[in-house]
């Protein structure tokens, strides 16, 4: 009787590690890796002599779920690509890189398209606040070093054609 009992905790024990473990294989993030999508072309220009310094594929963010969302739940984007967000109105913004997964710098920019203020290197998954210095209606979001490579100052200017 012993024996059975033995054997029958054993066969139980069995099956209860064996259904844990394809429980665990099974289980999926609920959150699905988004992916860039070029919806226009940003052209950034040097504020003292208009010439080009680069030229960006944009995806842009325009309505309350796009602005609230931006680039959280990617892994990157290329040097050659930003996220450009629009707003209705010309205020002092804040982001934040909640569930950001990579560094940016975040251009802050004015209703007259030129740069008011940058936010270098901004850390990955960091809750603190990212104030602009002055007024935004627009915001550029690039890859973390790549407004230092450019040379970007505040004054310099943006344009930008969408795809519709």
């Amino acid at each position: 009787m012993k024996k059975a009992i033995i054997l029958l905790l054993s066969i139980t024990l069995t099956g209860a590690i064996f259904s844990c473990k394809d429980k665990t294989s099974e289980q999926k993030s609920i959150t699905k890796e988004v992916s860039f999508t070029k919806e226009g072309e940003l052209t950034l220009k040097e504020a003292k002599t208009d010439s080009i310094i680069t030229t960006l594929d944009i995806e842009i963010a325009d309505d309350e779920y796009q602005t609230q969302t931006g680039l959280m739940y990617r892994k990157g984007m290329g040097d050659n690509q930003g996220m450009l967000f629009v707003f209705e109105d010309s205020r002092p913004r804040s982001f934040y890189m909640k569930n950001t997964e990579f560094s940016i710098d975040i251009i802050y920019i004015n209703s007259d398209k030129e740069i008011v203020s940058i936010q270098k290197n901004a850390k990955p998954m960091d809750p603190t606040s990212l104030p602009s210095q002055g007024a935004a209606q627009y915001v550029l979001e690039v890859n973390a070093g790549l407004s230092d490579t450019w040379e970007l100052e505040k004054g310099d200017v943006v344009g930008w054609t969408t795809n519709n």
